[in-house]
């Protein structure tokens, strides 16, 4: 089946689809994104980002020529437009085309570009097994250098970890920041459980406050399962009793181990297995209809 994706306003054919080579999302990464998921014709949590998105517009000095509403009419229509009830949806807005300097005042109009398809970040074996994950040599940029709050197409960081995690033999890996804190994943936040309270790291941290890690926590207190937010160490990861990664695009995965040394018993732990279970139920239940006449809780 033909994908259809919208480009800076209409639904077009994939192929049809030219982005300039002067687009300064193409030459410097200047731009933004959001990660969204579609679970049973429903967009998940799609007005938390798009919220997200015009914030990281603001904050990079972006205007997006859609309204809000317009925006959120266009990530529904181009879930419908490809027949998908289960998807993966990425919305990218760059500066758009320029000159070959810097000044953003030299690219008058935004590319705004949004794909529906689908997206397995881990084999569905590992959501059984857990993940084997190291801690990578490169850490994360402080937020003075580059605010992690805005989801920017600058991922270069995530990039050079995951090229670390194929020469190490893992499938993910863990950065720290500069004091030596666990921050997150490449593309996903994370988790460990003490005493059978859930320890994440606090935004000062460095981190992307997810989506996903924000719905975790709000299950596990309405649960009466303790949340704190504060920053912990490798060796307070090595010694978890459970540990797991959260995201839009890997949903929830367990750690069972790190660099060689085993979480817990070496197995997805209970209450991760719980909060899997439970954050599969919501998101199949939550949403904004992309279908007319489906019901939406």
């Amino acid at each position: 089946m033909e994908r259809l994706l919208y480009f800076n306003g209409a639904l077009v054919p994939e192929e049809e689809v030219r982005i300039s080579p002067f687009d300064h999302g193409f030459l410097y990464g200047d731009g933004i994104f959001e990660g969204i998921r579609a679970y049973q014709g429903r967009v998940f949590r799609l007005e938390d980002h798009l919220g997200r998105l015009y914030q990281s517009a603001k904050s990079l000095w972006l205007t997006i020529p859609e309204t809000r509403q317009q925006m959120a009419e266009a990530v529904l229509a181009t879930v419908r437009a490809n027949h998908l009830k289960d998807a993966y949806i990425r919305l990218v807005v760059s500066r758009g085309p320029g000159d070959l300097g810097l000044d953003p005042r030299q690219c008058p109009k935004p590319t705004v570009i949004i794909i529906a398809d689908q997206i397995q970040l881990f084999p569905e074996s590992l959501y059984e097994s857990g993940l084997p994950v190291a801690t990578a040599s490169s850490r994360r940029p402080s937020g003075d250098v580059l605010n992690p709050q805005v989801k920017s197409l600058n991922y270069l960081n995530s990039v050079l970890a995951k090229v670390e995690a194929a020469q190490r033999g893992v499938p993910e890996m863990v950065l720290l920041n500069q004091l030596g804190h666990v921050v997150e994943g490449t593309g996903d936040n994370i988790f460990i459980v003490r005493n059978e309270m859930l320890v994440t790291p606090p935004r000062s941290a460095g981190i992307l406050p997810g989506i996903t890690r924000s719905v975790v926590m709000e299950l596990a207190r309405g649960e009466g399962i303790p949340v704190v937010e504060e920053n912990f160490t490798v060796h307070e990861l090595y010694n978890a009793d459970e540990c797991f990664l959260t995201g839009t695009a890997a949903e929830i995965i367990a750690a069972v181990s790190c660099d060689g040394r085993l979480i817990g018993d070496g197995r997805p732990g209970p209450l991760t297995r719980h909060l899997r279970a439970r954050f599969m139920e919501y998101a199949a239940n939550e949403g904004v209809s992309a279908y007319p006449g489906l019901s939406v809780i």
